[in-house]
């Protein structure tokens, strides 16, 4: 008998999975492959890329399609990122626009798939019509707020404006084109209170964030017995070229970093992530910093593994981070701001160290480096909490079970008129 088939439809290469959007997505599918659904996934790709990443994409989904990546040179680039700013869309959302992929997508709705799913609210900009049963999407934050918090974060008035008239775009896209979903999944019950208060969803609810245990697991080691009085290796992962994570690495750098380096000259940071800007690469170094920038890595568990502490010094973010749930998982202590461990249910004292100035976190890293059997334990708590809830298994499990309610819902009921998307911009 046949599966039931469903569609996804993200609004990004899923490979390399260098992007905690990507990790969290592709681990859902990788758990759903083979189960209760055959899966199509439509995305963009280079036209090398299904080739280089057959294996990848054969292990998350049955069939791959896609529109082409349009390549651009450096001013080709910047004159689209400028024409996007002024867009009546917000700035991503412009950027994702494709007829290609509309063409693409409106032909695969037309073999009516048993449940549609979209990844993040900006692929709703693919769609000339939402089915308004069979359709889900998955937020993997709430993407107004992370630009209400780069606008409170910046520090000069042209940037406070740029973030400020993004966030108004964006709440306007969210409130117009969320409720076009039958259902909404949200990553955190944070995120679900929002979109039930503010957007009028008509049906949402939440999974939980998972992590692959087997594969952070598998190379995972005790933390250190010992540290040296002088020293330390501390860690931070996450993509470079992704604003937040560039604010919280300058955060760091301008009034976290010398605090600490005051009373461990030896202390040293390691920043995983692709494409780090070339101008905080060279200000920690004329700042003379033990700092190394590794750019894009295939396996951040060695970086993870090596260090003897995992910093979130986060000031901007939305939905929840995988990047904790990774460190917890190879028993790495962790010292992280209130927004860096939104939306997790762990606890602060028991499962991390939580610092919301420069002068806590700061104080709970040297604390922690000064006590590395406590730090130890500490770690372990945490190990042993998310190990029982929260395995990306059990997350695609979820992921799934909505899916297949939203598709035996749509077959038992008639089919309402499809909600068309205005183009905005």
């Amino acid at each position: 008998m046949a599966r039931p088939r469903l569609l996804f439809v993200s609004p990004q290469f899923l490979f390399p999975a260098d992007a905690g959007g990507k990790i969290r997505t592709g681990g859902i599918l990788r758990g759903m492959k083979g189960g209760h659904f055959e899966i199509t996934l439509l995305s963009p790709a280079a036209e090398d890329e299904p080739r280089r990443f057959a294996r990848e994409l054969a292990e998350v989904c049955d069939r791959f399609l896609f529109w082409p990546t349009p390549r651009h040179g450096k001013f080709v680039g910047a004159a689209r990122r400028a024409t996007a700013l002024a867009s009546r869309l917000p700035a991503s959302v412009a950027l994702d626009r494709s007829r290609e992929a509309r063409a693409l997508v409106a032909d695969m709705l037309a073999t009516q798939p048993d449940v549609i799913v979209a990844d993040f609210v900006h692929a709703a900009i693919l769609f000339d019509q939402v089915p308004q049963r069979r359709s889900v999407v998955f937020t993997h934050n709430v993407e107004a707020e992370i630009f209400a918090r780069h606008a409170r974060n910046a520090d000069n008035l042209a940037a406070r404006l740029i973030w400020s008239a993004q966030r108004r775009k964006m709440v306007e896209f969210e409130a117009r084109h969320l409720p076009d979903f039958e259902k909404v999944i949200a990553v955190s019950e944070r995120d679900l209170g929002f979109f039930l208060e503010n957007y009028g969803v008509r049906g949402a609810e939440t999974i939980p964030t998972g992590v692959d245990f087997d594969y952070f697991g598998a190379i995972a080691s005790p933390p250190p017995a010992t540290i040296s009085a002088r020293g330390g290796e501390l860690v931070f992962t996450g993509s470079m070229d992704w604003p937040a994570n560039v604010d919280a690495v300058q955060y760091c750098m301008n009034e976290i970093w010398p605090l600490i380096a005051a009373e461990r000259p030896d202390v040293r940071l390691t920043v995983v992530g692709r494409d780090p800007p070339k101008s905080l690469i060279e200000k920690a170094r004329t700042r003379g910093f033990n700092w190394r920038f590794t750019g894009f890595v295939d396996d951040v568990r060695p970086f993870i593994r090596d260090a003897d502490l995992y910093i979130v010094p986060l000031r901007v973010g939305g939905g929840t981070r995988i990047k904790i749930y990774e460190a917890i998982a190879m028993r790495r202590p962790v010292v992280s701001t209130s927004i860096g461990v939104e939306g997790l249910p762990i606890e602060a004292g028991n499962h991390y160290r939580r610092a919301d100035n420069p002068d806590t976190l700061a104080r709970e890293v040297l604390r922690l480096l000064a006590a590395p059997v406590e730090a130890a334990e500490m770690a372990e708590n945490a190990y042993d909490f998310i190990l029982k809830r929260y395995s990306t298994r059990r997350v695609a499990a979820a992921f799934e079970d909505i899916c297949r309610r939203v598709a035996e819902n749509a077959a038992g009921a008639a089919e309402p008129a499809a909600t068309p998307l205005a183009l905005a911009g």
